[in-house]
């Protein structure tokens, strides 16, 4: 057990101390709670009360005797027996649970929803019945008076499944593309749903209609600057009749009467996480909200912070136990975590022994939490014009920023940034523009790096699109954008594996090539002029109708062949070609030996005086000629001017490439040649 002790509420986590394995003998157990403290103030409220991975959701049931928690690996569900303090029973699925809800007051009649789309039932003995849904589904709620199970997902409707009668019935539609979350008023039984676009809805079972609509994404706007997309309905929670809180996927939480479209109250975790669970206390005006990262405990009608509880590992659900000060937390850890507050009420009857324990195992050292500050870094606290607090009380200096009070950052802000609220307003319009314009014609701009080949995709894909073909887009890849910006990724054109593949280049026709050069010089002049806001959409236009694709091109896999096959021979040519060359000078080094000849260039000789030979004897006249061929050894014989030459027939030397080919040759057979010296005549 550890003692907290945040703004001066003692805070007991039980589930904290080290286990003991079960093989350990009494005497090895003795020992070891003597010498360490931390065992010795360990108490194991609930055995077994953990998970093999992670724990994701947890419920009591409505009579209060058990505890219903899910986890992996593998996926299960444990109940718990709290009048034994033990495990009750433990059964396994076959996918891992997204949520679920206790159809009885005791563990008889369970319903499980799962990520593969499956919803399944479970009576005392074990799994009754399974079945699908249409759409993947986030969040069940079970309407008693109805018989009605509604399930909300990634669909704009309410898929309603009547457990008496065994079958679905007509769902509801909304107005939304997907749904969160849904609750249901437990005095009313009014039905209300969480959209993706911060709307709740509600809706009444016995008339099947809306009935009222909340827009909270408007007054989640001023909480944060940082604001980019519309936050998101995380999770609702009813008390009583009236009251309805809201959670955010900014870190919000609006409290609403439901008589009135704005919330009486917004609280703000300055997280910036998304609220996984709010819960009230029954007997307080004490309010739970839980993120990822921390739970809060407040009052409900001032706002004002009781307590916190950060977390060693993520929070994923919470679960308060009716009229008592304790709730049990599922996480990202084997362990669930159990608190108990006793300022907010008595221990539960299973375990009324911690009210006479919790004063005997009071730490003097109590944790310090910082509520009700906000952390600025030093860029933001000169937007808000603070810096010459630096130094003072008004700024605690902690890590890279520094921690103020809250109020004063509200305020600052307020006067820095009087026109937040417009701005977030032209954001929603241009999105809404934006939307409405999604299916005419989108201009893509041309990358940095390897420009032909983000040209070729572009092109593709506008065939693909007319040939109403399906293709992977490797510009919108995310595993790919390094290949479009990063210059180590270039392609270069004077390798041989450029030539070898067929880079994409050599696919483009001259007509297509020309609008490659011509797209390539037009967004080379856009990067270098400066055109405001009013232009942007004139400059759009202009590029439109300068991007012209053409489909008249196709690519035939005959050419490609070729076009690979003939850079394939070129390469070997020029690597034959540099062998023989290479040979040729190492013979004649060998003939000169070491000794070169150097020739020196005269004085008033020019090149043009150094012409060939056979040039010359061309423009020389006919004896000249003759007189040449003679002294080479031609004789004239007959009157018809027949000639003889004698020669001598040799064995002709293979020179160049057939001199490369037999000594390549040799090499090669060189090894397959066999000694004769241990080969001897056998004499008679």
């Amino acid at each position: 057990m550890q003692v907290s002790c945040p703004n001066d509420v003692k805070i007991y986590n039980l589930s904290a101390g080290k286990s003991l394995p079960e093989w350990l003998s009494e005497r090895k157990r003795r020992s070891l709670i003597k010498k360490n403290v931390d065992i010795r103030r360990r108490i194991e409220l609930i055995q077994d009360f953990d998970m093999p991975g992670v724990s994701t959701s947890i419920k009591v049931s409505k009579d209060g005797q058990y505890i219903f928690a899910t986890g992996i690996y593998k996926p299960r569900v444990k109940c718990f027996d709290v009048k034994n303090l033990s495990l009750k029973f433990e059964r396994c699925f076959d996918s891992e649970v997204v949520t679920f809800d206790i159809l009885s007051d005791d563990y008889s009649k369970l319903v499980f929803l799962h990520c593969d789309r499956t919803i399944e039932f479970h009576v005392a003995h074990g799994k009754y019945y399974r079945l699908r849904i249409p759409r993947f589904g986030r969040d069940i709620k079970y309407h008693y008076p109805s018989c009605n199970l509604f399930i909300v997902g990634d669909s704009n409707e309410i898929y309603r499944i009547n457990l008496e009668r065994g079958q679905f019935l007509q769902s509801f539609v909304t107005d939304s593309t997907s749904i969160n979350k849904c609750e249901i008023n437990p005095v009313h039984h009014l039905l209300t749903t969480g959209t993706q676009e911060g709307k709740v809805e509600a809706w009444d079972p016995r008339t099947r209609n809306k009935v009222g609509t909340l827009d909270c994404a408007l007054y989640c706007v001023g909480q944060d600057n940082k604001l980019e997309a519309v936050p998101a309905i995380t999770s609702l929670k009813f008390q009583g009749g009236l009251t309805l809180g809201v959670g955010t996927s900014t870190g919000q939480v609006l409290l609403y009467d439901i008589r009135s479209s704005k919330p009486f109250l917004v609280k703000d975790h300055m997280y910036g996480l998304p609220i996984k669970n709010i819960e009230f206390h029954q007997k307080m005006d004490m309010v739970y909200s839980m993120d990822s990262s921390i739970v809060k405990i407040w009052e409900r009608n001032s706002g004002k912070l009781y307590t916190s509880i950060e977390a060693q590992n993520d929070f994923n659900d919470m679960c308060v136990i009716p009229n008592t000060g304790m709730f049990v937390i599922a996480n990202e850890n084997t362990k669930m975590q159990t608190y108990y507050i006793p300022s907010l009420g008595p221990a539960p009857y299973w375990c009324s022994f911690l009210d006479n324990l919790t004063e005997e195992l009071e730490e003097l050292n109590y944790e310090t939490i910082y509520d009700d500050y906000k952390f600025v870094t030093e860029k933001e606290l000169d937007e808000l014009g603070l810096s010459h607090l630096k130094g003072t009380k008004l700024l605690r200096a902690y890590m890279h920023g520094y921690f103020m009070d809250i109020r004063l950052y509200r305020k600052t802000r307020d006067v820095m940034k009087p026109f937040e609220f417009e701005e977030y307003k032209k954001k929603r319009i241009q999105q809404k523009i934006q939307e409405t314009c999604g299916s005419r014609v989108q201009v893509q701009k041309l990358p940095s790096v390897n420009k032909e080949l983000a040209f070729k995709l572009m092109d593709d894909e506008t065939n693909m699109k007319k040939k109403k073909k399906s293709s992977s887009n490797l510009l919108k890849d995310e595993r790919f954008k390094a290949l479009f910006s990063n210059p180590d990724f270039q392609v270069d054109k004077n390798s041989e594996e450029y030539s070898l593949l067929n880079p994409v280049i050599s696919q483009l026709d001259k007509s297509r090539a020309k609008k490659l050069q011509a797209k390539i010089a037009e967004e080379e002049a856009q990067q270098k002029m400066e055109i405001d806001h009013e232009n942007d959409e004139n400059q759009d236009n202009s590029s439109d109708e300068s991007f012209i694709h053409d489909d008249s091109s196709s690519e035939d896999e005959k050419p490609w062949v070729r076009e690979v096959k003939k850079q394939y021979r070129l390469i070997k040519k020029n690597e034959r070609q540099n062998e023989v060359e290479d040979e040729n000078v190492k013979d004649n080094e060998q003939k000169l030996g070491n000794h070169s000849r150097l020739y020196e260039i005269k004085e008033h000789v020019e090149f043009r005086d150094a012409k060939p030979v056979a040039k010359r004897q061309n423009k020389a006249t006919l004896g000249d000629r003759l007189k040449t061929q003679e002294a080479l050894g031609v004789k004239v014989s007959g009157s018809r001017g027949n000639r003889e030459m004698t020669f001598v027939v040799g064995k002709k030397k293979p020179t160049g490439r057939a001199k490369f080919q037999v000594r390549r040759h040799g090499k090669d057979h060189k090894h397959l040649l066999r000694p004769a010296g241990n080969l001897y005549r056998k004499k008679r």
